[in-house]
């Protein structure tokens, strides 16, 4: 039996509200609240059921490690910021960057050594960007849009050591299940990434406007400032970048982040190893996300370490790192308000819905196309690639296996779909951490970056409908 279209007022809710008060969470909040009210229309009912959908989401092990290791980074990049590692660093690259295309260079390049996480990515790469854009006059919202360009869309096309791979294989795992099909999830997930056209059509876009697309025909966001102070001085009041006092130690950067890369593959192995048949094979068993949260722990304890024998004071060391875990504490209060959103919305059968009102008439050529429209709708709304992959993939792997349709076709479209809505919503949690970070209005930065996705959208619907008439 198909759910409710009651299930979608949660959803459609978000957007106006967000967009009336310019911010993302009382839309989040109501649309939580109206769902609660319509699982239980009582007057305490209603705000139980919401503080229980809070809670239960927030202690599932998968979201607690998010909440964790967002946290946890955001410290250690603090305690960076206080002995002088991102300083350091910004005077090091500013040497050899002397002009925008450089500084726009170093943030493509920099995605070689910052590819696990969008979010590790963010909240590495902005604050660097944000203590050179005053000198080099550039604007945020450019700086903002190639971070998330070399973020979501990249990570999403890397097969190890990412905090993707394992939910992305689980979700195909699951799929594949349920419809009897016994090929392996993980050579399905590598097979499939060739048909993530959003990404590559979006990095592509992303080039363009990097390298081609002149400043002036940005449109600026309302929290531009033209008269922004320059050099030394302005750099002062850049989040998570730098203080006037500390010193000028490169390392203090580069040696974490090294370590923390290293060790992530290195655990990735280790942690696979026992279950697989060879060396690679082994980074397909571990458990990326854990092993990224290990990995980060192991680097913030040897950095405080190696702090601690530079004589800066335990003091000033835990008080960074808490100021610098609570400056995430909005992206944590949205992740929990989305996370209970979409846990509502499913109860009240909104994927029951959506498979009744679709499943049955499309034909094999249209299941990727509608799959990637539909999937971009839901994930705009929801703001998570994670939630529209875990919602679309048992849908789409099933229209595919009984209309005729190539799997690995429809899987890319789901994935793509995902991506699109991470990259362009500004319920997304990486928008949320990124406009924190270059102090961007969510709404304003969202809408111009929308102009480009939807571009990106359009050509990667084309190349669904063409792919599928030549793909069974």
């Amino acid at each position: 039996m198909g759910g409710s279209w009651v299930s979608l007022l949660p959803f459609l809710i978000v957007i106006p509200i967000s967009v009336l008060t310019k911010q993302v969470q009382p839309g989040l909040f109501v649309a939580l609240l109206l769902g609660s009210y319509l699982k239980d229309p009582t007057f305490l009912g209603g705000i139980r059921t919401m503080l229980a959908y809070m809670v239960n989401n927030i202690v599932k092990p998968s979201n607690i490690r998010i909440i964790i290791f967002l946290y946890t980074f955001a410290g250690l990049i603090s305690i960076i910021k206080l002995a002088g590692g991102i300083k350091g660093f910004v005077h090091l690259v500013s040497k050899k960057v002397k002009s925008k295309r450089s500084a726009m260079l170093l943030t493509w390049i920099s995605t070689m050594f910052t590819f696990s996480d969008p979010d590790f990515r963010i909240v590495t790469i902005a604050p660097i960007m944000k203590a050179l854009k005053d000198r080099l006059k550039m604007s945020s919202q450019k700086i903002g849009f190639v971070i998330e360009v070399t973020s979501n869309p990249v990570v999403g096309l890397i097969p190890l050591a990412t905090a993707f791979v394992g939910y992305m294989v689980s979700v195909i795992a699951m799929a594949l299940r349920e419809n009897g099909i016994h090929d392996k999830p993980y050579t399905v997930y590598v097979k499939s990434i060739p048909f993530n056209f959003f990404s590559f059509v979006m990095i592509a876009l992303g080039l363009f406007y990097t390298f081609f697309k002149k400043d002036a025909d940005i449109i600026k966001t309302e929290n531009e400032n033209p008269n922004a102070e320059q050099g030394e001085e302005g750099l002062q009041s850049c989040y998570r970048a730098y203080e006037k006092e500390t010193p000028i130690k490169p390392w203090n950067l580069l040696l974490p982040l090294l370590f923390v890369l290293c060790a992530t593959l290195f655990l990735s192995w280790w942690d696979g190893r026992r279950q697989a048949t060879g060396f690679f094979d082994a980074f397909l068993h571990s458990d990326a996300l854990g092993v990224m949260l290990e990995a980060l722990f192991l680097t913030l304890i040897l950095t405080l370490i190696y702090f601690l024998f530079q004589k800066i004071p335990v003091s000033k060391l835990v008080t960074h790192f808490v100021k610098g875990g609570n400056e995430l504490m909005s992206v944590i209060i949205m992740l929990a308000l989305i996370w209970g959103v979409s846990a509502v919305a499913e109860d009240l059968g909104f994927s029951r819905y959506i498979t009744s009102h679709v499943k049955g008439w499309i034909p094999h050529f249209f299941v990727a196309p509608v799959l990637f429209l539909l999937g971009g709708l839901i994930s705009y709304f929801i703001g998570s690639s994670w939630g529209t992959w875990g919602l679309l993939m048992p849908l789409g792997v099933t229209l595919a296996h009984q209309a005729g349709a190539n799997i690995l076709l429809v899987i890319g479209a789901v994935f793509a779909s995902g991506t699109f809505g991470a990259f362009a919503s500004p319920l997304s949690d990486n928008t949320v951490t990124l406009c924190t970070i270059l102090d961007l209005p969510v709404i304003a930065y969202a809408r111009t970056k929308l102009i480009p996705a939807l571009i990106a959208a359009g050509i990667t619907t084309v190349l669904f409908g063409i792919a599928s008439f030549f793909l069974r």
